[in-house]
C-alpha cells in the first residue's frame, strides 16, 4: 500500500498547522506496550504503581510496565518498585537501559496476531482453576514454556487435557490489552508430544477470546523456530521483533537514597 495520498503528499502530512511538509505523528500500536495497556486497562485490578511505573504482583506475572520513553525519574521508581540489586525482567522494553543498570539477561522475541486462526472448542479440553495450580506448575518445570506462577491461573481462562487424570497438556490467557488476549503458557508432557495436543489447545483458547470479541496474540523466542513455524501454519501472522531482558536494579538512587521497595 503506498503511502502518498491522491495529491502526492504523505499520508496523515498535517497541512493546517503552517509547517508544510510536516507529518502528524502516528500513534502507537496497543501491541508495542502490551503489558502497559493491560495494566492501564482489563488488568488495572492488578496494577502495583510507582509513579507511571506499573507491574503484575510478583508471584502472578513477571510482566511490568514502563512508558515508552521512560525517563529517570521513572527508572528511579523501577528500582524502588523492585527493591536495591533485585533482578526485574523487562521482557518486551526495547529501549535504552540505565548504565547504573546491570543487564543480566536478553533474547530476541517475536509477537505473532492471529490472521485466520480456525479457532474451535475441543471437547477433550477442561478449564483449569486454582485447585490445578500445582500440576500446572509441576507440567511447566518440565516443559519450560516460560514464566507461569502460583497466582498466573488468574490472568485469565486456563484449558488442559488431561489423560487417566494426570494433566499432559495446557495453554491459557496471560496480557489483555484493550481488544487483545495474549495466548501463553503452551506445554505438553514430552511423552504426549506429537499428538496435536498444543495445536487443540491454542484453537481451543483463541476460540473464547474471538468469542468475547477480541484478538488472539502470542510471544517466543525468535530463536523457538518449530514454534514460530507450529503458530504460522495455525494462522497466526508475524507482527514485530521484540526483546525479552533482564536488568539488575541499582544498590543506590542516583541521590544516594536506598532503593527501598514499596510495599
Amino acid at each position: 500500500m503506498s503511502d502518498l495520498t491522491p495529491g502526492g503528499e504523505p499520508a496523515g502530512a498535517d497541512r493546517g498547522s503552517g509547517a508544510p511538509g510536516r507529518e502528524a505523528t502516528e500513534a502507537p500500536h496497543v501491541l508495542d506496550n502490551p503489558a502497559l495497556a493491560a495494566l492501564t486497562g482489563p488488568h488495572a485490578h492488578f496494577a502495583e504503581r510507582r509513579g507511571r511505573v506499573l507491574r503484575y504482583p510478583v508471584d502472578v506475572s513477571p510482566w511490568l510496565a514502563l512508558p515508552a520513553e521512560p525517563d529517570a525519574d521513572d527508572w528511579a521508581d523501577l528500582a524502588a518498585l523492585a527493591g536495591p540489586g533485585a533482578e526485574v525482567p523487562l521482557a518486551g522494553f526495547c529501549g535504552q537501559v540505565p548504565d547504573s543498570w546491570e543487564i543480566t539477561f536478553r533474547v530476541e522475541g517475536v509477537q505473532f496476531v492471529d490472521d485466520g486462526l480456525a479457532a474451535a472448542p475441543d471437547a477433550e479440553a477442561v478449564r483449569l482453576g486454582p485447585a490445578d495450580v500445582p500440576e500446572m506448575l509441576d507440567l511447566v518445570a518440565r516443559t519450560q514454556p516460560g514464566p507461569f506462577l502460583p497466582r498466573t491461573v488468574e490472568l485469565g481462562t486456563y484449558l488442559g487435557i488431561r489423560r487417566e487424570g494426570a494433566l499432559i497438556a495446557m495453554a491459557g490467557e496471560r496480557l489483555h490489552p484493550p481488544g487483545w488476549t495474549e495466548i501463553s503458557a503452551v506445554c505438553t508432557d514430552p511423552a504426549h508430544r506429537g499428538e496435536g495436543l498444543a495445536s487443540r489447545l491454542i484453537l481451543a483458547v483463541a476460540h473464547g477470546i474471538r468469542e468475547r470479541g477480541e484478538t488472539p496474540f502470542l510471544h517466543t523466542s525468535a530463536r523457538n523456530t518449530s514454534a514460530i513455524r507450529l503458530y504460522e501454519s495455525l494462522g497466526f501472522r508475524f507482527r514485530r521483533r521484540t526483546e525479552f531482558l533482564a536488568a539488575r536494579a541499582p544498590e543506590h538512587l542516583t541521590d544516594g537514597r536506598a532503593a527501598v521497595p514499596v510495599p
